[in-house]
C-alpha cells in the first residue's frame, strides 16, 4: 500500500479530511473537492491498473494507475498541466531573465477573496509591464509567466514568476540582442500598474471596502512593490528551463519538509527568509488542510501564460522570422519538449533505485504487458487487452479485486500504512 505522509494527514483514523468536508462542504470549491478524492485514490489498484505478467514464472505485476492530480506530490514530479504549455512550443536559444513580481503583504487576502476575476489579471499586469519597457526599446520580447499562490509558510502569496527573453524582435523585423532592465524602474511601475488594475477590476463597493489597504499599499512601499531582477543575467536558457521546470511542477509543499505528525498536529520545516534560517512551522491538522487546499487552482485556470514572441497567437509566425536570423547567429531554436520531457516510470525507478522494474525478481525474466483496467462508474472496466490470454488473466483479476476479502484485506492494509505514517 502506497502512502505518504500527507495520506495520513488528511485520511488516517481522525478523518480531518472528512470531517471537514461535513462541516464546510458548501463553502469548499468543487475543484478541491474533486483533486483531494483523486489524490486519495491515486495509487489504488481499485481504480485502475496495468497489468504484466512474468514470461517465465507467470508472476503478476500490478502498475496502479496514478491520478495525474495538480494536488498529488507523487504525480507533481510527472504531471504536467502546470508546465505542459511551457514545454510545448520551442524555446528560442539567447538569455532569458528570471523576474519574481510581488505585491504588498496587504493585499494578499485580497486576492485571495476575489481569485477568479484577479489572479488572471495579476499574470497579465506582470506581463504588460515588461513588454512596455521593452517597447520603449521597440523591441517586442518572449514572455513566458507563471502564477505561484504560496510562500514557505503556506500562507497566500500570490506572486508571479517569469522567464523573458533579453532580446527580442525590433518592428522592421530584426533580433536584437538587449541584456539590461532597471528593477528599480520595473518596482514603481508594477506597483501602480497592481493598484490600477485593482481600481478597473472591483466593483465601486469592492473598491470602496478595500481602499485603505490600497492607500496602505501605496504609502508604505515609496520604491515599488518588490520585484526580483538582478541588473544582469548570465543565466543560459536550458540551465533556466531544468531550475524553473523542477519548481513549477512542485505542490505548496514538499513531502520531505513535514517531520513530525502525531493525529492532531503538523511540524514542518521552512526557509525563513527575513533571518536566512530553517525555522519550524506548527499546525494543528485542520489547520495545515486548509491551508493547503487554497492553493488549489480554479478549474481551467492556467497557472502557465505566454506573452510577446511566445504568445500563441503569433508564435508560429514569428518563429520562422527568428529561426532564420538566429540561424545567421549561429543560434537555435532549442527544442524545450525534448529537454524538459518527463521520464517513463520504468526508467525513473531503475535510475532511483537501480533496479529495472520489469525485470523479474523471482526467475530473471521480464515482465510482458498485458493490458490496462480502468474504473468506470465504480466498476473495474478492461480497457485494453493485448489477446485472448489477456483478457482471462485481466478478468480474474477483477474478480479477485472486487472480493470481499481482498476490499477488506485493502482496508486493513491501508489503514496500517496510515497509522504507520504517524510519529508516536
Amino acid at each position: 500500500m502506497n502512502k505518504n505522509i500527507l495520506h495520513a494527514i488528511f485520511f488516517d483514523k481522525e478523518h480531518h479530511w472528512d470531517s471537514l468536508v461535513r462541516i464546510h462542504k458548501k463553502r469548499i470549491r468543487s475543484v478541491v473537492l474533486s483533486e483531494v478524492d483523486k489524490f486519495r485514490y491515486c495509487g489504488d489498484v481499485r481504480k485502475g491498473f496495468r497489468l504484466f505478467v512474468c514470461e517465465g514464472c507467470h508472476d503478476v505485476k500490478h502498475v496502479p494507475i496514478r491520478c495525474k492530480g495538480k494536488f498529488c506530490p507523487t504525480c507533481a514530479v510527472g504531471e504536467s498541466q502546470r508546465w505542459s504549455d511551457m514545454i510545448a512550443d520551442d524555446m528560442y536559444h539567447t538569455i532569458h531573465r528570471h523576474i519574481v513580481f510581488t505585491i504588498d503583504e496587504g493585499l494578499r487576502d485580497l486576492f485571495l477573496l476575489h481569485r477568479e476575476e484577479l489572479l488572471k489579471g495579476l499574470m497579465d499586469e506582470a506581463a504588460n509591464v515588461v513588454k512596455a519597457y521593452f517597447r520603449k526599446k521597440r523591441i517586442t520580447p518572449g514572455i513566458i509567466a507563471g502564477l505561484h499562490t504560496f510562500g514557505s509558510q503556506l500562507e497566500f502569496n500570490p506572486h508571479v514568476h517569469m522567464i523573458v527573453t533579453m532580446g527580442g524582435l525590433t518592428d522592421g523585423g530584426k533580433w536584437v540582442d538587449y541584456d539590461y532592465i532597471p528593477y528599480k524602474l520595473l518596482r514603481i511601475h508594477w506597483q501602480n500598474a497592481v493598484l490600477k488594475f485593482l481600481r478597473r477590476t472591483l466593483t465601486p463597493k469592492e473598491k470602496k471596502k478595500a481602499q485603505p489597504l490600497l492607500q496602505n499599499a501605496y504609502s508604505k512601499n515609496a520604491e515599488g512593490f518588490y520585484v526580483n531582477a538582478p541588473k544582469r543575467s548570465r543565466t543560459n536558457v536550458k540551465a533556466l528551463l531544468q531550475y524553473i521546470s523542477r519548481y513549477m511542477k512542485r505542490g505548496p509543499i514538499a513531502l520531505e519538509r513535514i517531520i513530525y505528525y502525531d493525529g492532531d498536529t503538523v511540524l514542518f520545516r521552512y526557509h525563513d527568509k527575513r533571518t536566512n534560517k530553517e525555522a519550524i512551522k506548527i499546525m494543528g491538522a485542520k489547520e495545515f488542510i486548509l491551508s493547503l487546499i487554497r492553493h488549489i487552482p480554479d478549474k481551467g485556470f492556467k497557472t502557465i501564460r505566454h506573452y510577446g514572441l511566445y504568445s500563441r497567437r503569433i508564435k508560429k509566425t514569428v518563429q520562422k522570422v527568428v529561426r532564420h536570423l538566429q540561424e545567421k547567429m549561429t543560434k537555435l531554436l532549442i527544442r524545450a519538449r525534448k529537454m524538459t520531457q518527463p521520464k517513463k516510470w520504468r526508467e525513473r525507478i531503475t535510475e532511483t533505485f537501480g533496479i529495472d522494474p520489469l525485470k523479474c525478481s523471482k526467475c530473471g525474466n521480464y515482465y510482458e504487458f498485458k493490458g490496462i483496467v480502468v474504473s468506470k462508474k465504480g466498476q473495474l472496466t478492461i480497457q485494453y487487452a493485448n489477446d485472448w490470454d489477456a483478457s482471462r488473466y485481466l478478468r480474474e483479476e477483477i474478480e479477485r479485486i472486487e472480493s470481499e476479502k481482498e476490499k477488506h484485506q485493502q482496508r486493513k492494509a491501508e489503514a496500517q500504512a496510515l497509522e504507520n505514517l504517524r510519529f508516536d
